[in-house]
């Protein structure tokens, strides 16, 4: 249940319902997911059921623990424990199990580690390719403290699409995202689209923070700019009452606003709507 204000109602259209057959699927894969963990569950996803029930999900790996503490995530944040050398292997045979052929790989954020992690990301990535199904990977990585040798090294482990959401529009990085850096952010998809132009990059960001219209369409133009293919927006639902507070819930035809412009600035996908996520609906928009 997220933070409310005076006078703020959630809408109909954020009314989502869940059949059986769609615990019954969480319960499953929960089950059999072997010590690994999946930001679906982590950060209290609204379409966990449905996503589950299609046999898709996101792998979160490098543990459960951030470094960082985003006032919108439910992510755990604190000292986290060294990396799990077999869970790469893991991820992959949890790939296979499910059939999936697309996978995504996302992480917390891992400022204690030289490389942010991104060692285990490539390995991550090699060993599902190694299963040799013509598998897909997208991986959404940190910023890796704006370090190039890391995301080099992601890079070159060839994933399909490589992900790095800005989350909000630059004013807000301080009270909603205070360890990170929207030019830093920027920079990041910048360098993967020059180096690896070959690979999809792709973006997302939340609305209902308190931005502006102005402060979205200047977002969009930064984002295009910086060489963004793939961008999805969706609404922010605080999965904690201590979190960031929602300033606003988003009409649907506003979304189907800045879908259209977006696919107008250039972008080749976009993905625009209340319940929309990140990794939500992933394979279709390559």
């Amino acid at each position: 249940m997220e933070m409310m204000v005076p006078g703020l109602h959630r809408p109909f259209w954020l009314r989502k319902r869940y059949s059986q057959t769609q615990f019954d699927a969480v319960q499953t894969i929960s089950d059999k997911k072997a010590g690994l963990h999946t930001v679906c569950e982590e950060a209290c996803c609204p379409n966990i059921g449905e996503c589950f029930s299609a046999a898709t999900a996101t792998f979160l790996i490098l543990g459960n623990t951030c470094t960082r503490d985003c006032r919108f995530c439910a992510i755990h944040h604190g000292a986290p424990l060294n990396p799990d050398k077999g869970e790469p292997r893991r991820v992959a045979n949890m790939v296979g199990e499910m059939g999936l052929k697309y996978a995504v790989i996302t992480s917390v954020t891992r400022d204690d580690l030289e490389d942010g992690g991104a060692s285990h990301f490539a390995e991550t990535i090699r060993e599902i390719y190694s299963l040799g199904r013509g598998i897909k990977v997208e991986v959404l990585i940190p910023d890796f403290a704006g370090k190039e040798a890391p995301l080099n090294t992601v890079l070159d482990a060839g994933p399909t699409v490589i992900s790095h959401n800005v989350e909000t529009v630059r004013r807000l990085y301080p009270a909603v995202r205070p360890g990170a850096i929207f030019e830093r952010s920027i920079e990041l998809l910048r360098r993967s689209k020059k180096i690896k132009p070959q690979i999809f990059v792709k973006s997302g960001f939340m609305l209902g923070l308190g931005e502006t219209e102005k402060e979205v369409l200047e977002l969009l133009v930064s984002l295009r700019g910086a060489g963004c293919d793939i961008l999805t927006i969706g609404q922010y639902l605080p999965p904690r009452q201590d979190l960031f507070p929602v300033a606003r819930y988003v009409h649907p035809e506003e979304f189907e606003r800045y879908r259209v412009k977006g696919l107008e600035m250039g972008f080749t996908s976009v993905a625009a709507g209340p319940f929309v996520r990140s990794s939500y609906h992933a394979s279709e928009l390559i």
